[in-house]
């Protein structure tokens, strides 16, 4: 850029390579830019760097990220959120019970997980375990079946997602909880409500979970249509078995 084109590189430059060598699994290098670079490093920066620990499961480092954050913005719940999650798929569950602990101690809430879609000029929204809708028993139905059907095509369901302890329930009741995630609900309801072939398009407020994820491009391929889930970082356009983020968000 300097020397071919006369380009200074300025911090958003600074900010994509930091993402490019994360996605490709560089967590060290990305971490050397970060700390060399002539800027002073923000959110986004060690941001990027936390979200690529937990999807290449550098844990070390995914601590190291989290403290930065913690730093820069100490009321900001998605640190503590991804790093308990990432204890959670580790096992590490007093890392967890401290991390939550911290949260309690600051006053620090996670937003509650929900997903809504409109249909018909209505706004229907879905939380986790919620069966206020009037259409929950039919929708519940629905995902029984579908999951049947996704599992045949080869998907397993991630219970590290269902966030509990493996000695406090069973893996039934773990793949209970996966399946009442509000993002599957949203679809299934919207698949459910539209006509063979209508596109789904579902918002959710949290990052997409990565059981959802996974299940949501089964659901693409099994049901033939085009399902788009934004959540709180991105679009994620799922068809034929493909989503449109490339599995990295």
């Amino acid at each position: 850029m300097i020397n071919e084109f006369g380009i200074e590189p300025e911090a958003e430059h600074f900010s994509c390579m930091i993402d490019l060598l994360s996605r490709a699994g560089k967590l060290g290098e990305a971490k050397r830019l970060i700390e060399t670079m002539p800027f002073t490093p923000g959110m986004a920066a060690w941001a990027t760097l936390l979200g690529a620990c937990r999807k290449h499961g550098k844990m070390e480092l995914a601590e190291i990220a989290a403290n930065e954050l913690l730093q820069l913005e100490p009321t900001n719940a998605t640190p503590y959120v991804v790093l308990a999650n990432m204890y959670t798929d580790f096992g590490k569950w007093e890392d967890v019970a401290r991390v939550r602990k911290l949260m309690r101690d600051r006053g620090i809430k996670k937003l509650p997980g929900c997903s809504w879609l409109e249909l018909h000029n209505r706004v229907h929204v879905f939380v986790a375990e919620d069966n206020s809708h009037p259409m929950m028993k039919e929708i519940h139905d629905y995902l029984d079946w579908m999951v049947l059907k996704i599992k045949h095509a080869g998907y397993v369901p991630d219970l590290r997602f269902a966030l509990v302890k493996g000695d406090e329930t069973g893996e039934g009741e773990k793949e209970t909880r996966l399946r009442h995630h509000s993002e599957k609900l949203a679809v299934a309801f919207g698949l459910l409500s539209t006509t063979d072939g209508a596109p789904i398009v579902v918002m959710k407020n949290l990052r997409i979970c990565g059981d959802c994820h996974n299940a949501m491009k089964y659901i693409s391929q099994i049901s033939c249509r085009k399902i788009t889930v934004r959540d709180a970082n991105r679009f994620h356009c799922f068809e034929r078995g493909n989503c449109s983020c490339g599995d990295y968000w």
